[in-house]
């Protein structure tokens, strides 16, 4: 329903701002690090927004990244994993890592995040990685004969970089162009991807 918000902050709470534009204050729940990133009082900001609907209510999420938004809803879409506890992984990994973190089982890169266990940590990596296999298996296959998949590049690393956007939301072709933008051999895993999604903010 809503893309974002862009407007005036004009408070800040401890999970929460408040963000008034067209005489509306609309009260979005942040993560603690969007907090301290945020400036002061009176400054104007775009929050990319998540609307929660529940049977009790509706509830706004926001982002100052639309990487940070689609970390949070592909973990609000595994089970028994809800708004809060997506926002505690969120406030502790950046994107790169997030992607990262699940194609290479690190269960406690996870369980780094207060409230997240290691039953719940498993459950976010088994999900979203068969979620991963299941629908786009076809599209990280079609990267191995790609034009940045060639002799001077390892296909593994490609493909687990381009898998790791896959993850977030992106297509297998935006994937394959932000990777092949940023790649080089001296790179990590971790930067080939903290590189593609910096390229594709652009």
């Amino acid at each position: 329903m809503f893309a974002y918000i862009k407007g005036v902050l004009t408070a800040k709470g401890q999970d929460y701002v408040v963000i008034e534009t067209g005489a509306v204050g609309y009260r979005i729940g942040v993560t603690s690090n969007t907090l301290e990133r945020l400036d002061a009082i009176g400054s104007e900001v775009k929050m990319h927004t998540h609307l929660n609907v529940r049977e009790d209510g509706l509830s706004l999420y926001g982002f100052l990244t639309e990487e940070e938004l689609k970390m949070f809803e592909q973990l609000i879409k595994v089970s028994g994993v809800g708004p809060k506890a997506a926002l505690s992984v969120v406030s502790v990994m950046h994107p790169s890592q997030f992607g990262l973190s699940v194609l290479t089982d690190d269960v406690n890169a996870f369980t780094k995040a207060p409230g997240i266990g290691k039953k719940t940590a498993m459950r976010i990596i088994f999900e979203l990685k068969d979620k991963l296999k299941k629908e786009r298996e076809s599209d990280i296959e079609a990267l191995s004969g790609s034009e940045i998949t060639g002799a001077d590049k390892p296909a593994g690393k490609i493909q687990e970089a381009a898998g790791a956007l896959i993850m977030l939301g992106y297509s297998a072709y935006e994937a394959n162009r932000a990777v092949s933008r940023v790649y080089s051999d001296d790179k990590s895993l971790e930067d080939i991807i903290r590189d593609a999604l910096k390229s594709l903010a652009v």
